[in-house]
């Protein structure tokens, strides 16, 4: 998953893409857990098109789901996902902005806010789509960066993420 991120990554600062790590890679490059699962980039709606092309080119076998906000990318085994329009979140310069510039694997790269890594986590809490594991690890794991009131006013009108509020206060993650 390294190499694909590096090869990922790199593809897309030399297009000249601006894009933010996102999702549990976000969450590792701020000294959380390793993830497993896929690799996430942020991306404003205009550039969807020419970062799944860009990736594209660069071997990668392309997807468009019909979810319609994110693209995917294949490297092998390894799934790219080129999200766009997350829920609850708009993806725009001001996002990007936000997120600071780490170096992960070797190469710089923006990373996602804190804050804006667990607002798009817990935004994507649904009914069928309810595990708490992940977004409570990443909460422990990155909780001293957070700023929580922050995170609990973007994301207040969510039952499913006052039920996180609830089960972190209770774990002693957030105070």
């Amino acid at each position: 998953m390294q190499e694909t991120l590096k090869k990922s990554a790199a593809a897309l600062r030399d297009a000249e893409i601006p894009f933010a790590l996102a999702g549990g890679f976000a969450v590792w490059a701020r000294g959380g857990p390793q993830s497993d699962h896929d690799l996430d980039f942020m991306l404003k709606p205009e550039d969807a098109e020419r970062a799944l092309t860009t990736l594209g080119e660069t071997g990668m076998r392309m997807e468009r789901p019909p979810e319609g906000w994110l693209y995917k990318a294949f490297d092998g085994d390894v799934m790219v996902d080129l999200i766009f329009e997350p829920t609850g979140v708009e993806v725009d310069d001001a996002l990007l902005d936000r997120a600071d510039e780490r170096e992960v694997v070797a190469l710089r790269m923006k990373v996602l806010a804190a804050e804006d890594v667990m607002v798009t986590k817990l935004l994507a809490l649904r009914e069928h789509e309810l595990d708490y594991d992940g977004v409570l690890e990443s909460a422990r794991s990155l909780r001293e960066q957070i700023d929580w009131n922050d995170v609990r006013a973007r994301t207040a009108e969510s039952p499913f993420v006052r039920a996180f509020f609830t089960l972190a206060e209770e774990l002693e993650i957030v105070k």
